[in-house]
């Protein structure tokens, strides 16, 4: 490891550690606007600039190696020439935007011009001007501002894997620019603006709407998919006007992706802000004592198994433990978690999540995707795997297989085939798995949900466990889920018990009138046509099909109204915190449940959100554990069944259309159609 000295003091750096790390190392400050930690080198903005001993000129840290024995300054007179010149050069073209610039507040060039600039410029000549390109829906161009730092295009090829952008043109007239001008089409696009050190990337959809110093932030847990993507919500009033990444190397990096950055818009369009209640056939506004009675007088006497609760996929933990205990304690077990009906055991943790864990994705040499297609479930996921598939530790380069639809995932991929049927016979892609030193198992919902979903989880497992991915030091075997209330409805045991029905059988008694009376909870993805003449009570935030069909609605809190619990799919329990309160009568989720027990007079034993989170704790321990994730000791043997021919099929047909809060975005609307447009002409051609 090579010791080298830093403004007088000596620091030792791992092999391969560039100057610029080993001058943070030492606590000198380095500006720069090409380098970041997650992308490959550019050097190309020399703002970096160092002095080395016995160097004829100032040295780019970021791209310069550290090596033993150097003697590094970066507080000299040169250095301080060095960069005033470097970001003199840099604003020569550079307009004067900043009073009217949407980065203004959170701009590098911005902050880094006050701190190592000069107050004037020697450069009199007219300035360049670069048309505005068009990058889709969601990226706001001003290309006069951009310094050719290359972030943007650096980030589409290497983290999106969909390299769209590029340079064309050299010197003054190099321009940053997509393909034919068309919109960018990777899940994870509009983290190039987070990258941009400049405002010439910025998000449409929030364009002059508000400047940083104006919104309240407030850390929170993201709900668009089942990775649990650490988010920070920017509020002004009662109101959230952006989404933004918030660090976490475990989960999802830095990265978020562009359906969790710009939902935001729904939440505050079709909202369900008062209770309602069908009366002749027509939803009228009540209070919340009109709708608690009207609940009360149709479950009078009607018996726990005519009765059936149904969790939708962005259900909080505390929300699902109270639906839980109520209805339990009015004698039903038709109560389940999996809308989708994904056949998944509750009582075998090890068969339902993804024990490698997201971050353990960079240690696999060798991953078997099945039923899944991770660019549309699980967009960060998807990102990881190809992380891993660019590094080159791996001797032949990760090799990676799919079972399923055969799509683009932004890496290479062996085909084996379309079914259940291919796991039974992999080809040579099984000597992969068995000469993989750390081999991963990928299921996903397109396999789980069909009527032979079982038996391919336990032909998945049993696959796992003799290619040798199951071992002391290492669990390859993963279920990616879809929706992120899964998890923990699976942990609390949301699951029917001793004769209670599945969400196909609560379907099936909702049509013959076996089933009288049914609760969803913010469940809209199953079929409402299905539900006969039952008595339909939705609980949720959106005017989408559940309320449509319900008979009473009771408004509940969106995630960034509440401080919730969820665990993402790989068992890591995160809280979220409420940036807003919910609009007119809408309340937190489990409150409603509570005041309602209290009513049908089996009133829940708890009071308070440190109440319910203790019953939770009761129930699964790991509860207590935020951002843990609880080992899991022992994998299951599932019993082996008849695989069906039929090909798997993803779950996610549309990725900006999943749930009820995207379906209500007018920016996710766009999103949607420009795809749909964009798929169309690619088939034409």
């Amino acid at each position: 490891m090579p010791k080298l000295t830093v403004d007088g003091i000596e620091v030792e750096v791992e092999a391969g550690a560039t100057l610029l790390q080993a001058c943070e190392e030492a606590g000198a400050e380095i500006p720069r606007f090409c380098y970041h930690e997650r992308l490959s080198i550019a050097g190309n903005c020399r703002m970096c600039l160092v002095e080395v001993e016995k160097s004829p000129k100032p040295v780019a840290s970021c791209a310069m190696p550290a090596g033993d024995g150097m003697v590094v300054s970066t507080k000299s007179e040169q250095v301080k020439r060095a960069r005033e010149g470097v970001m003199e050069f840099l604003l020569i073209n550079h307009p004067l935007d900043c009073p009217i610039c949407d980065q203004g507040g959170e701009c590098d060039l911005q902050d880094q011009s006050m701190a190592y600039g000069v107050d004037g410029s020697r450069f009199h000549e007219n300035k360049r001007a670069v048309e505005e390109k068009y990058m889709g829906p969601l990226v706001k161009t001003v290309m006069t501002r951009c310094i050719h730092c290359t972030r943007c295009i650096r980030f589409s090829q290497e983290v999106a894997g969909v390299p769209e952008l590029g340079a064309i043109g050299r010197g003054e007239d190099m321009e940053i620019t997509t393909y034919l001008e068309h919109a960018l089409t990777s899940e994870l696009s509009a983290n190039v603006v987070d990258l941009c050190p400049v405002g010439a990337l910025t998000f449409r959809p929030f364009a002059y709407t508000a400047r940083p110093w104006e919104l309240k932030k407030t850390e929170s847990i993201d709900v668009m998919d089942a990775v649990g993507s650490n988010i920070r919500v920017d509020a002004r009033g009662p109101e959230v006007m952006r989404i933004l990444p918030r660090l976490n190397d475990d989960v999802n990096e830095e990265w978020i992706s562009d359906k969790t950055r710009f939902v935001w818009d729904g939440l505050k369009m079709q909202r369900l802000d008062t209770p309602f209640v069908r009366i002749n056939g027509r939803l009228q506004p009540a209070t919340w004592e009109e709708a608690f009675a009207a609940i009360a007088a149709r479950l009078k006497d009607v018996d726990g198994s005519r009765i059936a609760a149904i969790a939708g996929d962005l259900a909080c933990a505390e929300s699902m433990k109270a639906l839980k205990d109520l209805y339990t304690s009015l004698g039903c077990t038709s109560i389940d978690c999996r809308q989708d009906g994904a056949k998944l055991d509750a009582s075998n943790r090890g068969a339902y999540l993804f024990n490698t864990t997201i971050a353990g994705i960079e240690e696999a040499d060798a991953i078997l995707l099945v039923g899944t297609d991770p660019r549309k479930e699980a967009a960060i996921i998807n990102a990881r795997i190809l992380k891993r598939a660019r590094q080159k530790d791996v001797e032949g380069g990760l090799k990676v297989g799919v079972i399923g639809p055969r799509n683009d995932l932004t890496y290479d991929y062996d085909y084996i085939g379309a079914g259940p049927q291919s796991l039974k016979d992999l080809g040579s892609f099984g000597d992969v798995l068995k000469n993989a030193a750390r081999p991963m198992i990928v299921i996903g919902q397109g396999a789980l949900t069909r009527k032979d979903g079982a038996a391919v989880l336990a032909e998945a497992l049993a696959l796992a466990k003799s290619v040798g991915a199951i071992t002391d030091e290492w669990n390859g075997f993963n279920v990616l889920h879809t929706a992120a209330a899964r998890v923990a409805g699976l942990d609390l045991g949301l699951v029917p018990g001793e004769g209670g029905r599945d969400v196909e059988g609560i379907l099936e008694g909702a049509s013959s009138g076996e089933i009288e009376v049914v609760h969803l909870l913010g469940a809209d993805e199953i079929d409402m046509n299905r539900l006969g003449k039952a008595f339909v009570i939705y609980q949720g935030t959106h005017g989408d099909a559940g309320a449509h069909r319900a008979d009473v609605i009771l408004p509940g809190a969106a995630y960034t109204e509440k401080n919730a619990t969820w665990v993402n799919t790989e068992g890591r329990v995160q809280l979220g915190r409420r940036a807003v309160f919910p609009p007119g009568s809408a309340r937190e989720d489990w409150a409603i449940l509570r005041a309602l027990s209290g009513v049908l007079g089996k009133t829940l034993p708890y009071d308070d959100l440190d109440a319910i989170r203790a019953a939770m704790e009761a129930d699964a321990p790991h509860f207590a554990m935020s951002d843990v994730i609880a080992p899991v000791t022992e994998m299951p043997s599932l019993p082996q069944g008849e695989l069906d021919a039929a090909p798997f099929e993803t779950p996610v047909r549309d990725f900006f259309m999943t749930n009820p809060v995207a379906r209500a975005s007018a920016v996710m609307a766009e999103c949607s159609a420009g795809r749909a447009a964009a798929a169309r002409i690619q088939a034409a051609e």
